[in-house]
């Protein structure tokens, strides 16, 4: 094979007024002879990694004999979402995309749209001639399949499956046990006592500066507030904003419970939380860097509790004053009617990260198939994501101990140094399609280390889950011809939902007055609720 011109590298970013996309012919693939060994794709890329140069980029050049062709996006995904937009909409796309799921991703829509259209090429024979490895890993988890199959029974795009735990249980609340020590308060149970310690951290001093500037209780826009909380009232699914739907099952009927009495009831609990100033209002307009500025305020420690997925996201781990650690995770709280439910998103995002375009000629489909494939054994995932062993990762050492102690531990990651750039030798995020519970589980974790911190936590929350109220909205593909219509619903809704909701909560709007709770039913009628529940009651019925 002759020798490879040089890998290339070309960003996208969106800006607030024009769009600037560094393209070249190679995104049309095999098309031009000059660029017949080059491989373009679209990759999410990290500000810590530069994927032309980065050692793992190389060793998967020599496996497919393709020089990629990189075409990035950052870790933004507004912006992320745009570029891949623009780029199909333009028909300028390259023959790969390679995402990450909690930057950007295909719908299952994206994914049914683009399939027919004949953008995006099936798997499936790919898959069962090319891709052993990626074939076990169905065999191992059908829910895998399952997940990557459209009704139609074609493969257009591979989601990553990451069995994270704690991932599982996104609405979590984590409070400052610190400042319950200092004011001799055990942990809270109850929405009323919740309500009590929380007046406790306003009032009484608990970071002890003499100043009245605790905040008890907040979070942001992308973490939520409420659904902790409505988890003591009715069975609440959204873990944050990214699973944003309130669609639940009664008796198999699908429902939204942002339309029932008991979600009422949380509002009104939230309205006089905000109304006695225990509520940070900045809550429902922030975002997660001016939530982590209040969680590493200079001064002191001012925030007493924050509804997250884990604590990282509002306060910097490994403080020297150790401000993190005294924040420990809540249990569900038993709500007034003994109510007490924890969210339960799954934590593999139904979609599609990998995905072949009309532009991968036959060779290059296959060259992309097996550079996807090589990554799901175990020890070559390790390779894939954390990069050398030895700089990335080490092997256990005699007497340490894997996340799950039932398994035995294969692979050591240190946590990585704020104050030190990593290597570009791994893939990271755009590297997890197989990690499976072994995977994630069996890597070794220190007593006080913070993976454990989180799986231990979310032991608090599996029991509360009412596994029979769970809508399953990964494995329900709504038809294509309905797409349209019910992407415009669901905005619609959840942006109605969201909207009301906060103001019910901060006084705007009046939760104890039943007019005011009518006229926000009424909304939702009309801005199509019955459709929409039609809609995904059919779909829910189909994927039975």
């Amino acid at each position: 094979m002759p020798a490879r011109p040089r890998s290339r590298v070309r960003s996208l970013a969106v800006g607030l007024a024009a769009v600037t996309l560094f393209a070249t012919t190679a995104c049309s693939g095999g098309d031009d002879p000059a660029d017949a060994e080059n491989l373009s794709i679209f990759a999410a890329q990290g500000p810590d990694t530069d994927l032309a140069t980065n050692s793992f980029s190389k060793e998967m050049e020599e496996l497919t004999g393709y020089t990629f062709d990189w075409q990035t996006t950052t870790w933004d995904g507004t912006t992320a979402a745009e570029a891949r937009r623009i780029l199909l909409a333009g028909g300028d796309y390259p023959e790969v995309f390679l995402m990450v799921p909690w930057v950007d991703q295909f719908s299952q829509q994206d994914l049914l749209r683009y399939g027919q259209q004949g953008v995006l090429q099936p798997l499936n024979d790919l898959i069962d001639q090319h891709a052993p490895n990626i074939e076990q890993a169905f065999a191992d988890y059908p829910e895998f399949e399952a997940l990557s199959t459209a009704p139609d029974g074609k493969i257009y795009g591979l989601p990553q499956w990451n069995d994270c735990f704690h991932c599982s249980y996104q609405a979590k609340l984590w409070i400052n046990t610190a400042w319950l020590d200092k004011l001799g308060l055990p942990m809270p149970t109850t929405t009323d006592e919740f309500f009590d310690v929380m007046t406790a951290f306003k009032t009484q001093d608990p970071n002890g500066n003499g100043q009245a500037d605790e905040i008890p209780l907040t979070s942001s826009v992308d973490d939520l507030l409420l659904p902790y909380f409505a988890n003591a009232f009715l069975y609440e699914p959204q873990g944050s904003a990214t699973f944003s739907s309130t669609l639940a099952l009664q008796d198999g009927k699908v429902t939204l419970q942002a339309a029932q009495d008991a979600y009422r009831d949380a509002l009104a609990f939230m309205a006089e939380m905000y109304a006695a100033g225990l509520v940070d209002p900045g809550a429902f307009t922030q975002n997660r860097d001016a939530l982590l500025a209040k969680g590493d305020s200079a001064e002191a420690p001012i925030v007493g509790a924050a509804t997250v997925l884990h604590p990282g996201i509002f306060v910097t781990t490994g403080q020297d004053d150790g401000r993190d650690e005294a924040y420990q995770a809540l249990a569900p709280l038993k709500g007034p009617n003994g109510v007490q439910f924890a969210s339960y998103n799954l934590p593999s995002m139904p979609g599609a990260t990998f995905a072949l375009t009309n532009k991968a000629d036959e060779d290059e489909q296959i060259a992309a198939i097996k550079m996807l494939d090589h990554m799901f054994p175990q020890d070559q995932h390790v390779r894939a994501e954390f990069g050398l062993e030895g700089k990335g990762w080490f092997k256990p050492e005699p007497g340490e101990t894997a996340l799950d102690e039932s398994l035995t531990p294969f692979v050591r990651v240190p946590e990585a140094d704020p104050n030190v750039t990593p290597p570009n030798d791994g893939w990271g995020p755009l590297a997890q399609y197989n990690s499976n519970e072994e995977f994630r589980n069996g890597q070794v974790q220190p007593a006080d280390g913070y993976e454990r911190k989180l799986f231990e936590a979310s032991k608090l929350y599996e029991p509360h889950v009412p596994q029979d109220q769970v809508f399953p909205y990964w494995s329900v593909w709504v038809p294509q011809e309905e797409s349209a219509e019910v992407a415009e619903l669901t905005t619609n809704i959840e942006n109605l939902v969201s909207q009301a909701s906060a103001e019910f909560i901060t006084g705007s709007r009046d939760v104890t007055d039943d007019g005011a709770w009518q006229s926000y039913v009424d909304e939702l009628q009309a801005t199509g609720l019955p459709r929409y529940l039609e809609i995904q009651q059919a779909a829910y019925d189909a994927s039975k």
